[in-house]
């Protein structure tokens, strides 16, 4: 009992071991909050990437002509993986060069074509959920639109077929040499009634246009810029019911360039700018007539991957090795079965190294705080030494005064963890206002909306790594305290009574 009761005495009187409280304390709380924003970030990622890319894809020999018969090696896809196969497509990816016309000024960019089927594309990832527009989202078509692309989106530009009316009729009366109708500009809305409008369709029916639809990602029409007066815009150079052209290379052999005109019907925002930077996707057989993907003779089309939505709970690692032994490269040469993690895999190494480093640095926090534990430790040793001598004469073991120091530790580290991890967890669900707090402290914001897509924190608490750091945090106290204790309970009774 007196073992608790002088750890306790200890713990309240002596003030100096405040610092290494404190210290542990800050310790736990920076990798409570590290570790949590890091989850956070690396759910994000890996949820985005696995809804983009789907959970396995299985590329063919040639990632320019692609191969043929995808329906027969479907049919044995869904044979061999049975029923945790939930949605499965075939797609068609080239690279290719997209130009459009800004004020007279023609400007490339360099995009990832891909071609897909609007019926299983979206069962695969999740494309439909990054259309801009809500009937897109429900249901994916590459039609033309009316409006309402952006409901939710302040300052998007008038789009579809509304605005392409308006531009076909505004070029008609260009061309007659006749002045524009007074009103607003194509970016705002105006009454269907007025005459602009009656012109229009009179000479544009959406119904008999026959058009190529495209989805583009967002980031390639737009730029996010910061107005002068601090709000931040998007502004489009291209806006859905735009005409673009596409050139890319035929599947022939070898390959030439072929160009068409296309044109946008919606916007991809996945907020993955490596991904809205270079994604364009148009009709699966629109892209494989355009490039010669089908056979003349048998009428066989070609594709270059099958994409595979596997059931929530699958094992992806065993349903592609089941895949790769069906499919062997003796047999199958240049046949590449993969999933999304191992497609994405330095990525998500880099970022979980990033992860290992930051834990390493910052639990050099609580190593830190272990020292000065050591040190008050071996300083209270000296100056209670007379102390220790009168315990050990009045019969008190070597293993009860060692257990005073050891348990002393115990408390400071049980305290310092206690109280980082509630600090730590206060400021994790706080984080949001916290950064709302110190952009206005500043005067400067700690995200940048032009270059950083999300606008909150995303911060996920995992509660085994809460208790893995508060468990280290404690042992790095205890382990502190057994050199002191170990030279207490060493100590001589007559020559502890006879220290000065």
């Amino acid at each position: 009992m007196y073992v608790w009761l002088l750890a306790w005495r200890y713990l309240r009187t002596r003030y100096i071991a405040l610092a290494s409280i404190i210290s542990v304390t800050l310790g736990v709380a920076t990798l409570v909050i590290v570790n949590s924003v890091m989850s956070g970030f690396s759910h994000e990622m890996q949820k985005r990437l696995n809804g983009i890319l789907s959970d396995i894809v299985v590329e063919g020999p040639d990632l320019i002509s692609g191969f043929p018969d995808a329906e027969r090696y479907m049919e044995e896809i869904r044979r061999i993986v049975g029923p945790e196969l939930q949605g499965m497509t075939a797609v068609v990816h080239v690279p290719a060069m997209l130009t459009f016309d800004v004020q007279g000024q023609y400007f490339t960019r360099q995009v990832n074509l891909i071609g897909i089927d609007e019926q299983t594309y979206a069962s695969v990832s999740d494309f439909s959920q990054y259309l801009l527009h809500p009937e897109n989202r429900r249901r994916v078509s590459f039609q033309l639109r009316p409006d309402g692309y952006a409901p939710d989106r302040p300052g998007f530009p008038l789009s579809g077929w509304k605005y392409r009316s308006m531009r076909a009729a505004l070029e008609k009366m260009r061309s007659r040499s006749e002045p524009p109708p007074e009103g607003p500009s194509l970016d705002v809305p105006r009454d269907p009634t007025a005459r602009y409008y009656g012109a229009s369709q009179q000479q544009f029916d959406p119904a008999r246009e026959q058009h190529t639809g495209l989805v583009l990602g967002i980031a390639i029409a737009s730029r996010r810029v910061r107005n002068s007066d601090g709000t931040v815009v998007d502004h489009f150079f291209v806006r859905p019911g735009d005409d673009v052209q596409i050139t890319l290379p035929t599947a022939g052999n070898p390959p030439k360039a072929e160009t068409a005109s296309f044109t946008v019907v919606d916007f991809y925002e996945s907020k993955m700018s490596e991904y809205d930077y270079s994604f364009a996707f148009v009709p699966l057989r629109a892209l494989q007539d355009l490039r010669g993907m089908v056979d003349p003779q048998s009428g066989r089309r070609f594709v270059t991957a099958i994409q595979l939505k596997l059931r929530p709970g699958a094992d992806l690692d065993h349903v592609r090795d089941k895949l790769r032994s069906r499919f062997p490269p003796n047999e199958y040469p240049y046949f590449h079965v993969a999933t999304w993690r191992d497609l994405q895999g330095p990525l998500l190494a880099a970022v979980h190294m990033e992860t290992t480093i930051l834990n390493i640095l910052l639990f050099l926090i609580i190593a830190v705080a272990g020292f000065g534990i050591l040190a008050v430790f071996f300083m209270i040793v000296v100056e209670k030494t007379r102390d220790i001598g009168i315990l050990k004469a009045l019969g008190a073991p070597r293993r009860g005064v060692a257990t005073i120091f050891v348990g002393y530790g115990l408390a400071l580290g049980c305290v310092g963890a206690g109280v980082g991890v509630v600090l730590g967890l206060e400021f994790v669900w706080h984080i949001n206002q916290i950064a709302d707090w110190m952009e206005w402290l500043t005067g400067r914001e700690v995200f940048d909306p032009t270059v950083y897509y999300f606008q909150e924190i995303p911060v996920i608490v995992e509660p085994l790594t809460v208790l893995a750091v508060a468990v280290c945090a404690v042992g790095i106290a205890v382990l502190a305290s057994i050199l002191p204790a170990l030279r207490a309970a060493r100590l001589h009774p007559v020559e502890a009574l006879r220290y000065e």
